[in-house]
């Protein structure tokens, strides 16, 4: 008769190496989310992806204009568990920088609150930047304004319930 620690860490180990595997190939494959816009609620927008894929660019950004004609961008962060997460978001642009909101609460927020370094896709660039908290009122309220100009869909949260991160050039 086998011993039962010696099943029970053949199993561990056979399980351990299914998922490094799975791993490996979604690492390859990127699994990105879907192209949807952040205000549908179908069931498969809702699954974010993993690792984000594209033409990396590594120069400073100094005006972020561009993305005045990009309807969604993608946002992938770091998990506290070591996996990305990424999720299709909008942005706006004020006085050139580029600004990304949300509420409290969001796993994509929360994780940028404990570790601020995120890849961003545009188009098909991707941008490893580091964001900022912007904790001024007025600048907020600013931010708010200017997202709410490019998505009038989208309802204008109160600038004590919204959260608000600047995209640093580099």
């Amino acid at each position: 008769m086998k011993n039962p620690l010696k099943i029970i860490g053949s199993v561990a180990i056979g399980v351990i190496g299914v998922i490094v595997v799975l791993l490996l190939v979604l690492r390859v494959t990127g699994l990105e989310p879907k192209d949807c816009q952040p205000t549908d609620k179908s069931l498969s927008c809702k699954v974010p992806g993993l690792w984000l894929k594209g033409k990396p660019v590594a120069e400073p950004v100094t005006d972020w204009s561009f993305t005045n004609q990009v309807k969604v961008i993608k946002i992938q962060t770091q998990t506290p568990f070591l996996l990305p997460h990424s999720v299709p978001i909008w942005c706006a642009v004020y006085n050139g920088n580029l600004y990304v909101t949300s509420y409290r609460g969001r796993l994509w927020v929360e994780d940028i609150i404990r570790d601020p370094h995120v890849r961003l896709k545009i188009g098909d660039q991707v941008f490893d930047r580091t964001l900022t908290v912007i904790d001024d009122p007025a600048q907020k309220e600013a931010v708010l304004q200017a997202k709410g100009k490019k998505y009038p869909e989208w309802k204008v949260p109160s600038v004590a319930s919204a959260t608000v991160f600047r995209v640093n050039p580099t």
